[in-house]
């Protein structure tokens, strides 16, 4: 992947990110319906409420909202940036491989099951059908040994639009008002931040960004070609198996919670890669960074550009996602 680099410290690209993260939080903190503002949350912050409703829509409506954003965007940008890495394609993406698909058809038909264990079931079930959607993926690709990578996004988008057909089927066949429901819910939403889609999204994110750094060294060995990963004893297969399994878990409990929101992996990994290089460690961070910054300011998006109503942020990011898209493949 040809980079275009732009002279920037790797202590600099840190600050400047690190200052996005807090001006993003204080920015999207004091948007909303209510009429608490920036300043209101800036005394919120500093000292104490104006009033004890502030604290409640502050702290308990707003901020959660905020940190299931930026952690979900995290997780979706850095998937992105490890399925570009390790399969050295531009293009690659959870959206475009199918692993949203996969999650989405696995949540839609755990949606059928009695609402008592919703919340036990649909995650599990977005993840069986997100791995689903891999292993469709690495069977098609199996017989030409990995020797042709780029089939690997092809067969993503096939296996992608496979599963998009049995949703579709699936919804059309149930009942009216639930089917409406789960399809609001496909095109993406942060309206179920609370600590439940907390305490199941961080933890994974978490653990599969970690796996993700310990295997950095050879995910960047990988970047050169197969053959120099293999030439330094690494199992290239068994590598790529296992950063496709940890990105199909971060978005699948991702899409089993906050549904489909395409194309933060496709594009985020772009911009940052140009400041930072192309090396994993330091990609993961800036994109990850940069992804919870973006989907947290296009929520504020969702919320505010239309009054008493909410856009699916799904949309707005697979608005954004297909120009970028557009813009890339004739780049490229």
């Amino acid at each position: 992947m040809p980079v275009k680099h732009h002279k920037m410290s790797t202590k600099l690209a840190t600050i400047v990110l690190l200052g996005l993260v807090f001006s993003t939080f204080f920015i999207a903190i004091g948007f909303g319906v209510n009429e608490v503002d920036h300043q209101a949350v800036w005394q919120c912050v500093i000292a104490h409420c104006d009033k004890p409703i502030y604290q409640t829509i502050v702290f308990d409506i707003r901020l959660p909202r905020v940190i299931l954003g930026f952690i979900v965007g995290f997780g979706l940008a850095t998937a992105g940036a490890l399925m570009q890495n390790v399969t050295r394609n531009p293009l690659a993406d959870p959206y475009l491989f199918g692993i949203v698909a996969g999650a989405g058809l696995g949540a839609t038909l755990a949606s059928l099951l009695p609402a008592a264990i919703h919340f036990i079931s649909l995650p599990l079930a977005a993840f069986i059908g997100a791995l689903a959607a891999v292993v469709l993926v690495l069977a098609v690709i199996a017989n030409n040994n990995w020797r042709r990578v780029e089939h690997l996004l092809l067969a993503g988008v096939a296996v992608s639009f496979l599963l998009s057909s049995i949703t579709s089927f699936t919804l059309y066949m149930g009942e009216a008002f639930s089917s409406n429901r789960v399809i609001f819910w496909l095109m993406g939403s942060l309206a179920r931040a609370d600590t439940t889609a907390l305490s199941w999204i961080f933890p994974v994110v978490l653990i599969s960004t970690l796996i993700a750094f310990s295997l950095a060294r050879q995910l960047d060995a990988l970047l050169l070609s197969d053959e120099s990963a293999r030439t330094l004893g690494i199992r290239v297969a068994r590598l790529r198996v296992i950063v496709l399994v940890i990105c199909a878990a971060s978005t699948a409990v991702i899409v089993a919670f906050c549904g489909g929101i395409g194309f933060v992996g496709l594009m985020i990994p772009h911009i940052v890669r140009p400041y930072i290089g192309i090396t994993t460690a330091k990609l993961l961070i800036g994109s990850g960074l940069l992804g919870g910054c973006f989907l947290v300011l296009v929520d504020v998006l969702a919320r505010t550009v239309l009054d008493g109503q909410e856009i699916p942020i799904g949309v707005i990011t697979s608005a954004m996602g297909s120009v970028f898209f557009l813009l890339l493949m004739r780049k490229m």
